[in-house]
């Protein structure tokens, strides 16, 4: 049989049951970092399936909101302390990104996005002319 031997348990407990909240939040881990043109960003989702993940973007605001079930209450439960429920999450984009093409899979646990830069926030070059000439200087 498996053993607990969590001195705050009680404490956990009472706090949830005062609160309404667990003592210990319900996270989303994240990853992010850009690679070339595009920002990655990965969150840990372990136990969560891909028909309870919901994306939506609204004026540069990305929620990402998840879904693990409760355990069956007809079970005998010996230990629960992986948090269970809705989760939910806010980043916000600036506005060097597109929106409107992000790319989203989920595998393994992990939801993977892929959030390009926009092209108009990319580096570009523009032509000055000179006595007549045209010449291409980095903006």
């Amino acid at each position: 049989m498996l053993m607990r031997t969590d001195p705050f348990r009680d404490l956990d407990r009472l706090t949830q049951a005062v609160l309404g909240t667990p003592a210990r939040p319900a996270v989303m881990p994240m990853d992010a970092w850009r690679e070339k043109d595009q920002f990655i960003v990965e969150f840990d989702l372990p136990g969560v399936k891909a028909d309870s993940l919901d994306l939506d973007v609204e004026r540069n605001v990305l929620t990402v909101r998840a879904e693990r079930p409760d355990l069956d209450p007809e079970q005998e439960t010996v230990s629960a302390e992986r948090p269970r429920g809705i989760f939910s999450r806010q980043l916000f984009l600036g506005e060097n990104l597109d929106t409107d093409k992000i790319d989203a899979s989920y595998h393994d646990g992990v939801l993977r996005l892929t959030i390009p830069v926009a092209e108009k926030a990319k580096p570009r070059r523009i032509a000055i002319s000179h006595d007549g000439e045209q010449q291409s200087i980095s903006a």
